[in-house]
């Protein structure tokens, strides 16, 4: 469709970003209809978001062209975007809950007469404003008193009138129960009917295909395609995201691990409502559970839950036959639980430390900071490991934020491995890191499940997920919705999982 047809309202073309050392956006074309809801989709990593920062202002691009109304334009900041027409609203509600609706309705716009606030005439306007959103709520009531779902609204009402023609939604569901996705999705419908152009960033499938026109997926900096949504079934919209296609047969999988071997731990009914449904699941000794989903599937809030970074409201967790709770980090590591996140730079490792104190850090806080590791058995600590992992640094004293991304990871892996965890939560242990280091990490992976110990590894990466896995775990939706194990664990079967519109089990080949 050409620039200047009236159906396209604001389009990108050959969009580019560069970071140090990055090349994140890679001449990514997108257009946005009037009067149209555009999904756009994409795993971690794919570019969303930079290309939202570089449509609205946020990041200045390194190349292609923006155009608005089929006029060139050039945003220089958030502020000049709006003034186009062009608003956002994220995740995190970008508003102030400690001020009335009103004020932030007509935040740095307030109405004045002699230099006042004229508060009546400001409340007034609100609620007029609010009508036209099926909300009648007390516009002189702090903001921060109502719900999401609301907050969410009001945020929807003020970019709409600062801006008016383009609205970006990014996330906007993502703690929103049903109830209030049904309300908020009123409100996306109706500003569909004025004419705006919306773009919508979710992860939740069901959801693209309830509210999207069209989609569009990137992945690693680059557009794979855009499709109208009623012509993109789910199969095929998982496999743009994940970036395989589907074959009938796949490569032959090493031997797997006995799964019959001791319970190390169990989980009922275990969950926590706005974070992942109730879940039951079973560990044995020597194996290896894979977890699979899109991001924002569930997989991350459920390796929270298991180690007590989050408090389950509902269930019970059970470890060698007794029962534990596990209200914190610290009471999963008492319980005998390890846990490296997906995020080692920030929850992780800490940069500033030595790869030697980064290696003690666990095993220290078991024994409590009154009792002090002697530094000749930190250095043993440290030495036994940087040669156990093949961590490449000049000597252990070298800060851990020095080192590459790949031997971060095993600093990490060797904080936990100096515990001897009965349990390992591994969350994308492969991501981000070079080719060498990725093997390393795998092999590692085999051989602490045939020394006996039980792992569950989170990862995007299919084929890596079945070739070292006992069984898989598939989520949706902040669902468990399939276990796979036997002849049903390829990587074709957990795509059809994830894409699949209703929960099931799927085990030895069966599907329920």
């Amino acid at each position: 469709m050409d620039a200047a047809t009236p159906d396209v309202l604001y389009r990108a073309t050959g969009v580019s970003k560069r970071f140090p050392g990055a090349l994140v956006l890679d001449g990514v074309d997108f257009d946005l209809r009037r009067g149209e809801v555009h999904a756009l989709l994409g795993e971690n990593g794919a570019g969303k978001s930079t290309l939202i920062k570089c449509l609205t202002g946020a990041y200045r691009r390194d190349g292609g062209l923006l155009e608005l109304d089929g006029v060139a334009i050039d945003p220089r900041d958030t502020q000049e975007a709006q003034h186009l027409g062009i608003g956002t609203v994220y995740q995190e509600i970008n508003l102030l809950p400690n001020l009335s609706v009103a004020d932030n309705l007509f935040l740095g716009r307030q109405p004045r007469r002699f230099g006042l606030v004229q508060t009546a005439a400001m409340r007034r306007a609100a609620r007029e404003m609010l009508t036209g959103y099926g909300l009648d709520i007390d516009v002189a009531a702090e903001l921060g008193s109502y719900s999401v779902a609301i907050q969410q609204i009001v945020a929807i009402a003020r970019a709409v009138s600062l801006s008016g023609k383009v609205l970006i939604l990014d996330e906007p569901t993502a703690s929103l129960d049903a109830q209030e996705t049904r309300m908020l999705f009123a409100v996306v419908r109706d500003l569909r009917r004025r004419g705006l152009g919306i773009v919508f960033i979710t992860h939740f499938l069901d959801q693209v295909f309830e509210i999207a026109d069209r989609v569009t997926v990137l992945r690693n900096g680059r557009l794979v395609g855009s499709r109208a949504a009623a012509d993109i079934g789910r199969i095929e919209l998982v496999t743009m995201m994940l970036g395989r296609v589907l074959e009938e047969e796949t490569k032959a999988r090493a031997p797997q691990a006995d799964s019959t071997g001791r319970t190390v731990a169990s989980f009922r009914n275990f969950g926590k409502t706005g974070r992942i449904a109730p879940f039951d699941l079973e560990v044995r000794q020597g194996e290896v559970i894979g977890v699979a989903g899109l991001l924002g599937s569930g997989r991350t809030e459920t390796a929270e839950l298991l180690f007590g970074v989050e408090r389950a409201d509902s269930g019970e967790a059970r470890v060698e036959d007794r029962a534990v709770a596990l209200t914190t980090p610290r009471a999963a590591v008492a319980a005998g639980f390890g846990f490296c996140p997906e995020d080692r730079k920030t929850a992780g490792i800490v940069a500033e430390l030595s790869l030697r104190e980064n290696i003690a850090l666990a095993l220290q806080a078991r024994r409590g900071w009154t009792h002090p590791l002697p530094r000749r058995e930190q250095n043993a600590l440290a030495d036994r490991y940087i040669q156990a992992l093949d961590i490449r640094t000049s000597d252990r004293e070298k800060p851990v934020g020095l080192l590459s991304g790949g031997n971060q990871q095993k600093a990490i892996l060797a904080r936990w491995l100096a515990l001897n965890p009965r349990f390992l939560i591994l969350d994308e242990p492969t991501r981000g890191i070079d080719v060498g280091a990725h093997a390393e990490i795998i092999r590692l992976i085999e051989r602490l499940c045939a020394e006996g110990m039980s792992l569950l590894v989170i990862s995007s990466e299919l084929e890596e997920l079945v070739a070292y896995s006992t069984r898989v775990l598939v989520l949706r939706d902040r669902r468990h919705v399939a276990e796979l194990t036997g002849a049903a664990l390829t990587p074709d079967h957990i795509v059809h999982a994830i894409a699949s519109d209703g929960g099931s089990n799927q085990s030895d080949g069966g599907e329920a």
